[in-house]
């Protein structure tokens, strides 16, 4: 059975994470992947998630307890003993949905030029646990990265999930194999971007992970977090020649899609190209993935 999966690489970065870690453990090992390396490095935490950790040692590929240079050194240092041919992080208050590593698995291989992929629909958790909301992102584009779509804080439309976001190891390879540990909050967009530089993003519908919403994260610092973002994003607008699209720009910041009758029309004539996985034949064993384009805003 585990030579009909591939296998996938999941790390967890860990810092005194004891409130949440069990329940990210879990949401990675519950769901009984067949071939899985789990790998957790934790900066050597003393409010009891050491010992969290032991009690699943047997279950995990590797993992260690020691002072690191913080969260991306640390998940480096996770990649580095890592081997599988699809790829993920998963934070130590965050988790996956019980059914996200079969859907990985299944797409890439049936769709082998799919190099990486992010959930349409993004799940958020509050501080018990308890599912708050699923969101909707309407696709995603180089394009639509390049005009800064996806940065919220500052005048985007939608976040990538880091949490709902898998690679293969090629892609890892080509982006230089690391994260960057220059930035504080987001190395994960300068990964985005340098991902971007060599193929597209494709969306899927099912939710994949979920954001855990603490007071303690130190993702609230958005001010930050745009900062850095935006720092990686105009080095890649710099490497592709970017140049705003002017009729989408005047007619967004108008917000003529806003107009019912308008929008489809928009869509049509300025409208980003997405690719979005597709589930054919649902209702059979014949059952298989499919890719479509399609146009959004």
């Amino acid at each position: 059975m585990v030579e009909q999966f591939p296998l996938i690489s999941v790390v967890t970065p860990s810092y005194n994470q004891a409130t949440f870690i069990e329940a990210t453990i879990k949401s990675v090992l519950n769901q009984d992947y067949p071939n899985l390396q789990y790998i957790i490095i934790d900066g050597g935490s003393d409010d009891g998630s050491r010992e969290i950790i032991e009690r699943y040692q047997e279950h995990l590929y590797f993992w260690c307890s020691e002072p690191d240079q913080g969260q991306y050194d640390a998940i480096n240092k996770g990649f580095s003993h890592a081997s599988g041919q699809i790829m993920t992080w998963l934070n130590s208050d965050d988790m996956l949905c019980p059914w996200a590593l079969r859907t990985i698995a299944s797409v890439m291989i049936e769709l082998p030029q799919i190099k990486w992929l992010s959930t349409l629909c993004p799940a958020y958790w509050d501080y018990h646990s308890f599912c708050s909301n699923i969101g909707v992102t309407n696709g995603y584009s180089l394009e639509a990265f390049l005009d800064g779509y996806y940065l919220p804080p500052i005048g985007g439309k939608a976040f990538i999930q880091q949490e709902s976001t898998f690679w293969n190891r090629e892609l890892w390879n080509q982006a230089g194999s690391y994260l960057s540990t220059d930035l504080k909050l987001a190395s994960d967009f300068d990964l985005w971007c340098r991902f971007f530089q060599h193929t597209d993003l494709y969306g899927i519908a099912s939710p994949l992970g979920g954001f855990r919403r603490q007071h303690f994260q130190k993702s609230r610092n958005m001010d930050l977090y745009s900062q850095e973002a935006v720092d990686s994003l105009n080095k890649l607008r710099k490497i592709k020649g970017w140049k705003p699209h002017k009729v989408r720009k005047t007619l967004l910041k108008l917000k003529v899609d806003q107009i019912p009758k308008a929008r489809k029309y928009l869509k049509l004539k300025v409208g980003y190209v997405g690719k979005r996985i597709y589930r054919m034949q649902k209702d059979n064993p014949k059952a298989y993935w499919t890719v479509e384009e399609y146009r959004y805003l």
